[in-house]
């Protein structure tokens, strides 16, 4: 027998009538905090980045594909990851039926990591994804975006990520010793993850997501937003569902594979 509160449909729509009116008010201050987001200053860039796309070398400009808005995800993929991170994997699961919509709207989007294209490519292939993915690893995007850091800044500067410095980590430590890497999900995810990438937890924690917006305006580009960690959450459709589960992220450990691993384990 259930230990969860049970009750009549009149005690429940009671109990629902009083919670829509409070998800009726956190609609209006997410409507409210997405007006902010629009009206923070434009940051103009003039640092000619470069990146690898399937359609050859391209500019900050040209994955704007035309279009006057830019949105790009950083996906956690850096060269020595022998795979994409599972977490990332899975938001990017939702990319590919929103793209066309985005691009409809004068809206072009992009993954951007740091491994190579090839790598990329076949990761992409084996997901079965169709959304633009570029490579940044020879410049200084992922870097100047604070999602993607070296080892002299995690070992001895330490890093700012998601607006906050963390302190440095020696990497014999932090190579060894997953529980000193910061994680935004359950303890074990930054051991489990590492082994998932093919990489250690040192080497899995200098790439970090995020998301980033730039707007093409005159010629120029400027960088509008970004958001870091638990900041891409509203992005990340299956906890958007989770949420409205009964049992909800109900997250006692890692449970989440890439797609096509379920089952495996």
């Amino acid at each position: 027998m259930t230990t969860h509160v049970t009750g009549t449909r009149e005690e429940w729509l009671a109990a629902r009538l009083a919670l829509l009116e409070e998800e009726k008010a956190l609609t209006r201050r997410s409507d409210e905090l997405a007006r902010r987001r629009q009206e923070l200053p434009w940051v103009r860039i003039d640092k000619d980045y470069r990146f690898e796309t399937e359609n050859g070398p391209a500019s900050l400009k040209d994955l704007f594909g035309g279009r006057s808005q830019l949105l790009v995800y950083h996906f956690m993929f850096g060269p020595d990851y022998t795979a994409g991170c599972p977490s990332c994997s899975a938001i990017a699961d939702g990319f590919d039926g929103i793209v066309v919509h985005l691009e409809n709207h004068d809206v072009a989007f992009s993954a951007v990591s740091r491994a190579p294209l090839p790598k990329l490519q076949a990761f992409k292939q084996r997901m079965g994804w169709t959304f633009p993915w570029a490579s940044s690893r020879d410049g200084a995007f992922n870097s100047d975006f604070s999602v993607s850091f070296s080892e002299k800044q995690q070992a001895q500067e330490g890093i700012e990520y998601n607006y906050r410095h963390e302190q440095p980590i020696p990497l014999d430590v932090a190579r060894k010793d997953a529980a000193t890497i910061a994680s935004r999900s359950t303890p074990d995810g930054p051991a489990l993850f590492s082994a998932m990438t093919g990489t250690d937890p040192a080497t899995y924690a200098r790439e970090r997501p995020g998301l980033s917006a730039f707007v093409l305006e005159d010629g120029a580009i400027y960088h509008t937003y970004s958001a870091y960690a638990r900041g891409v959450d509203g992005i990340w459709s299956v906890y958007q569902w989770l949420d409205r589960a009964p049992k909800g992220r109900n997250e006692t450990g890692v449970w989440m594979r890439r797609h096509d691993e379920y089952g495996e384990r």
